[in-house]
């Protein structure tokens, strides 16, 4: 990549733009935090001078609140030091330097094919592989946590109908590669295409989805939609004993762009199915396991340097996405070799304006991102990011060793003996379920364990490695996810997200204590503020039920207005 980067030198790829609002948001935290500082003094001075216990306990109780939201407030003004904007220029990457782009290896991760159906698992599958990029360049890897041969023929049918629906997308100008969202978008209509085009790719849709929807509903796979031996071969290894906690490894190269073509003789993107072992005796660290697993086997197949990790239910939005990556990777002017991961906002569809249950959480995806863009980068959001495979194996400056040389980012794959028996064997072992023993891996080599939390422990540990992120936020979101639409589900990520934040407030990897230390006290008031979330329930459930409890009760809480007036004011207006 050395070769394109100085190429490049001339041509502008990105450029960043320092937020207007940066100076004001200092001037006003300033004067914020003193008249907050002030306030507190003030409180703790009232606190020692009560003598009766029952105000005693329902101040400390409100100190205790206001001191929590004030230490919220204090991390938040980390992300308005320096926000800044960003600007790519993919059109200035030479259509001529095509052979020279570096290869990507997609993740997409799904473990139930009952809550995460293997229709969504295709549309996403089948929007990547439509990336506006070399196809011989592009390796799709589906991780199946659940070991279903559901998600399997899922995977089988798209790979079939994909063969039609990238060179339409190709030869029609279609932006929109996910065809479920193409065919349900008035943009469908708009088409260059004509009527009768459509009509015919969305019939074979249809049917596609139609024969992947019936073998979900009975449970099975019927022996009448298995087609060819290979196919047949694939699926005898679901046995009697095949579970989802307890079964061995299972690797499908389904495509293979050496050999597989399209129905316009085009080569098209590898697409192979991989299903870790599991045993019950195992731990197998769940999300972060299966990335990790991936990393491995996508090391001896193919090997790219860059890796996309994605949620099954995120599917590509733009295909021009990739291209936007290679704008900061390739950029001479900016240090791309210590730019670890390039992060994109997560946007999702079908939340209406009122979005009741917030979870859109465009303060999390959207605006803090730009803060920490302006320090070290963002955090690791788990779906929608391009990571260097170098960032895994240690800092840009001291690279971590794995046991195999195989694993090594730096090892050349000869994609053409993708299917040799040699190669396929070592991928199944470096899947098994006591791989990780005794290595490094989740603690010093890829993605990190230790928490419920791990895209946001990846980040954080990875900038304290020394590598840094870059958040892309083009007017055109690039992927599109799902967000929970029922209260269970909400609660449901709610808590598993609380449990892994406060796992590493608490942990030695603490922002206000290691963090600091590693990457500043801005960036670690960054990770600091993430990982407070959870306790915003103090203070809420506080202020919730104790005035109103003391007002009953005839207790007085509150000082009169003018004897803190100077103090409250600021606090009021800001």
């Amino acid at each position: 990549m050395e070769t394109l980067r100085r190429r490049f030198s001339t041509k502008p790829l990105h450029k960043p733009e320092l937020s207007r609002l940066t100076i004001p948001n200092r001037i006003f935290a300033v004067v914020y935090a003193t008249a907050a500082v002030t306030l507190l003094y003030h409180h703790t001075v009232t606190l020692s001078s009560l003598f009766t216990t029952k105000n005693t306990k329902i101040s400390s109780a409100l100190f205790l609140s206001d001191v929590v939201l004030f230490l919220i407030w204090l991390t938040t003004q980390s992300f308005r030091m320096k926000p800044i904007h960003r600007n790519e220029f993919p059109q200035n990457i030479s259509k001529e330097s095509e052979k020279e782009l570096p290869a990507i290896d997609v993740f997409v991760c799904t473990a139930d094919p009952y809550k995460e159906p293997p229709m969504n698992v295709v549309n996403t599958v089948l929007s990547v592989m439509g990336f506006d990029y070399p196809a011989g360049k592009v390796s799709v890897y589906v991780s199946d946590d659940g070991g279903s041969d559901l998600s399997l023929f899922g995977l089988i049918e798209a790979a079939k109908f994909g063969a039609h629906w990238l060179p339409f997308c190709r030869e029609n100008d279609v932006v929109e590669r996910c065809p479920e969202a193409y065919f349900a978008s008035s943009n469908a209509n708009l088409s260059s295409s004509s009527t009768s085009d459509i009509e015919k790719i969305k019939t074979m849709y249809e049917s596609m989805k139609v024969r992947v929807e019936n073998a979900v509903e009975m449970g099975k796979v019927c022996d009448e939609n298995i087609t060819g031996e290979d196919e047949r071969k694939a699926f005898k290894k679901w046995t009697d004993g095949f579970t989802r906690q307890d079964h061995p490894t299972v690797i499908q190269v389904i495509l293979h762009g050496s050999k597989d073509k399209d129905i316009r003789g085009d080569v098209m993107p590898n697409l192979i199915y991989v299903a870790r072992e599991k045993r019950r005796t195992s731990l197998h660290h769940f999300k972060a396991g299966a990335l990790n697993a991936l990393i491995r086997v996508s090391a001896i197949l193919t090997n790219s340097p860059i890796i996309l990790t994605l949620d099954c239910d995120t599917y590509s939005n733009d295909p021009q996405t990739p291209m936007r990556v290679l704008c900061y990777i390739l950029d001479p002017k900016i240090e791309s070799q210590k730019v670890g991961y390039i992060q994109f906002p997560q946007r999702f569809r079908g939340i209406n304006k009122n979005d009741i249950y917030g979870c859109e959480h465009k303060r999390l995806y959207s605006i803090n991102p730009l803060g920490m863009d302006g320090l070290l980068g963002p955090n690791y959001v788990g779906t929608g990011c391009f990571f260097r495979r170098r960032a895994f194996f240690g800092g840009p400056l001291k690279f971590v060793s794995p046991e195999m040389i195989e694993l090594s980012p730096d090892n050349v794959v000869d994609n053409k003996a993708i299917h040799s028996k040699q190669v396929m064997d070592l991928a199944h072992y470096v899947a098994t379920s006591n791989y990780e023993d005794k290595t490094q891996w989740g603690y010093k080599v890829g993605i990190r364990y230790g928490t419920t939390s791990e895209d946001i422990l990846t980040s954080y540990l990875l900038q304290c490695e020394g590598w840094k992120g870059i958040f892309c936020n083009p007017n055109k979101a690039a992927f599109y996810g799902d967000a929970p639409i029922n209260l269970f589900d909400v609660l449901n990520q709610q808590k598993r997200w609380a449990t892994g934040l406060l796992q590493i407030l608490f942990s030695k990897y603490s922002p206000f204590t290691f963090g600091i230390k590693y990457i500043g006290i801005l960036m670690g008031f960054t990770y600091g503020h993430n990982t407070l979330w959870p306790i915003w329930s103090i203070p809420i459930t506080i202020y919730a039920f104790l005035p109103q409890l003391a007002l009953l009760n005839g207790v007085s809480l509150f000082p009169k207005c003018a004897q803190y007036f100077l103090e409250v004011t600021p606090i009021y207006v800001g």
